[in-house]
């Protein structure tokens, strides 16, 4: 309204320039009543609007601030807690990845605790970070990659152990397995026995007849030295000294296939597996892998000659060393497949052997029965089998058998010569193989095992012999 001045009636109404500001207002609307005498009137009605000053929701938006403030401040504690674990759980990331590297790289030797304690330590970790995710609302992308990380790791320590390089946790498992066989196989060879006439069969005598059978190869691992020493020769000393409970000697020859450079000893099998308390020693000037261990003595070729060298393995010292009269050396009549190995020293139930060819004999397999401490002849047998036609040989019971290759997987025992009778045979044993040449065959009498050195791997089979009739 512009103005409320002037009369209602006989009475004149206030004036309302006094009051200027609701006047001047147009969200002001008036209505006066006033009374007065002689029953004259006048009204005026003031309406005033709705948005008044909201008290209660300022009091409820300072009350929201104060829950934020807190739950802000709650968060950015955790925020200080998660960071302070994510940095450990980042170094201890690194260990583990060092560690994993190093396997991947070295040729060290690891054991099946070392793959446990890994796998202990990225199973904390993927606890702990999948704690720490549930505990995170919405993604965290940093967590997330450390989850990633550790997958990964635990991916690659499983796939270390399955193809860890020296066979040793696939290699004790299947020892397990077949030591559950062999027992199996022993308890039925027993029972069979008791129902037989025959006697039973001792390890170390002769009181058996020829080789039978030849069973499935047991691979133990790769020589000490690598993949790249693919020549040598192994064995378990059949005779040890007292002390010596077993004597396991893994003998790799030089890349050049020719020198016997170092020999190393196992005093049991699980040293052995886990290449722990061996000892290592340089051997004076050998060559080829035709040496054995008998008796705590390696008898093997001297380079360069036709002399058979006796050393002491305990003393590490040359003992005896005697020329092998009208042998030939030098790679001269070797095994097809196999140089070097002029001579190749066997040991037997009987004692210590040698095998080898002359320029008389035209290469034929020449065998002499050697005196151990001496190496003095005692007896000598000329076969008729030309010894570069063949892979390789050994001597059981006084008898040789002759291999050779039918193919990259099997060999064939496929001749006899027993110098009892002087009488030559044909049989036909077949030996898987696992690589393709077999460079040396030692025959263990303690144990009826035949060790092979296969491209250099270690390699057993366990011999069946039949019984007299």
């Amino acid at each position: 309204m512009d103005s409320l001045t002037g009369t209602c009636g006989s009475s004149k109404l206030p004036d309302m320039s006094l009051y200027p500001n609701l006047e001047d207002s147009p969200q002001w609307f008036f209505h006066i009543h006033l009374m007065f005498l002689y029953f004259e009137s006048c009204s005026c009605s003031v309406y005033l609007p709705d948005n008044i000053f909201p008290v209660q929701r300022v009091e409820q938006l300072e009350f929201t601030s104060q829950h934020l403030y807190a739950s802000m401040q709650t968060e950015i504690v955790k925020i200080h807690e998660y960071a302070s674990k994510i940095e450990l759980y980042e170094k201890q990331l690194q260990n583990i990845t060092l560690t994993v590297r190093t396997m991947e790289v070295t040729n060290i030797f690891y054991t099946e605790l070392d793959f446990d304690l890994l796998k202990v330590e990225i199973t904390e970790l993927e606890s702990l970070v999948a704690e720490l995710k549930k505990t995170v609302n919405g993604s965290s992308v940093l967590i997330d990659r450390i989850f990633l990380e550790i997958e990964n790791i635990s991916i690659a320590v499983t796939l270390l152990e399955k193809f860890d390089k020296n066979n040793i946790l696939e290699i004790r498992r299947e020892i397990a397995a077949l030591r559950i066989k062999l027992k199996k196989c022993e308890e039925d060879r027993s029972q069979t026995t008791n129902n037989s006439t025959n006697p039973t069969i001792e390890y170390g005598s002769c009181n058996h007849g020829e080789l039978q059978n030849v069973n499935k190869p047991v691979v133990i691992q790769l020589n000490w030295r690598g993949f790249s020493y693919k020549y040598g020769t192994w064995g378990k000393d059949p005779s040890p000294l007292s002390e010596d409970k077993e004597l396991y000697w893994v003998a790799p020859l030089a890349t050049n296939a020719r020198y016997l450079d170092a020999v190393r000893l196992h005093k049991s099998y699980d040293d052995l597996l886990l290449q722990r308390n061996f000892q290592t020693f340089t051997v004076y000037r050998g060559t080829g892998s035709g040496a054995v261990v008998y008796k705590n003595s390696m008898y093997y070729n001297c380079y360069d000659s036709a002399d058979m060298c006796k050393l002491n393995v305990s003393s590490k010292s040359i003992v005896v060393r005697k020329t092998l009269m009208r042998a030939t050396y030098n790679n001269r009549f070797s095994y097809s497949g196999v140089d070097w190995q002029d001579l190749d020293f066997e040991v037997d139930e009987n004692g210590l052997w040698v095998i080898y060819s002359t320029e008389e004999s035209s290469g034929d397999i020449v065998i002499s029965k050697l005196n151990e401490t001496s190496l003095d002849v005692e007896n000598t047998w000329t076969t008729n089998l030309f010894k570069p036609a063949v892979s390789n040989a050994f001597i059981a019971c006084g008898i040789l058998y002759a291999v050779r290759p039918i193919s990259t997987r099997k060999e064939e025992i496929f001749y006899t010569f027993n110098t009892k009778t002087n009488k030559e045979g044909k049989v036909s044993i077949i030996i898987d193989k696992i690589l393709e040449k077999i460079q040396s065959l030692t025959y263990n009498p303690s144990e009826h095992k035949l060790y092979v050195y296969n491209d250099g791997y270690l390699v057993t089979y366990d011999m069946t012999f039949s019984p007299f009739a």
